[in-house]
């Protein structure tokens, strides 16, 4: 059975699937064609699917974003069944008064030096392309599709849909 997909222009239901969901893994291009992945931590997202990051200036990911500005973010919520990828552009911001805005004390940790540090940077993403699926999560529909798959041999076939968010350019 393929996959049933819901396609909008609307980027307000996929940043509300994602403002609850703190990390992301961001996925780069090193090296001109190697995938480079690692967790970071995403600020409140905006309204219009701004997301931005956190990160230090003379970090690799900086290298590599200014070599190829795409990347990709994939969100899970495994306990909501809740599951979004995000492919967009990425930009390296050193604007000194947005720092401030987006910082909180729960960054400390990974920037002692506060707000005030001269290597912070942020990396603000646009969103080009989001898709997100969010399936039944009671334990009674997983403990079916169990039963299901040990009787027929067959897997289950959930109901829930991929919806696709995509923004013109």
């Amino acid at each position: 059975m393929a996959d049933q997909v819901a396609v909008s222009h609307d980027v307000t239901k996929l940043v509300e699937k994602i403002k609850d969901v703190k990390i992301a893994m961001m996925t780069t291009i090193e090296n001109g064609n190697e995938l480079h992945s690692r967790p970071m931590y995403t600020s409140e997202p905006e309204e219009d699917g701004t997301l931005w990051f956190f990160t230090e200036q003379d970090s690799q990911k900086v290298d590599e974003v200014q070599q190829d500005r795409h990347v990709n973010l994939g969100y899970a919520d495994p306990s909501a069944n809740l599951y979004v990828a995000i492919s967009g552009t990425a930009q390296v911001v050193t604007d000194r008064a947005k720092i401030k805005e987006l910082w909180n004390e729960g960054l400390r940790g990974w920037f002692p030096k506060g707000s005030d540090d001269p290597n912070i940077a942020l990396l603000r993403v646009t969103i080009d392309k989001g898709e997100f699926w969010d399936t039944p999560s009671s334990t009674l529909l997983r403990a079916y599709a169990y039963v299901k798959a040990v009787v027929t041999g067959e897997r289950d076939q959930p109901s829930a849909e991929r919806q696709s968010v995509v923004i013109p350019s």
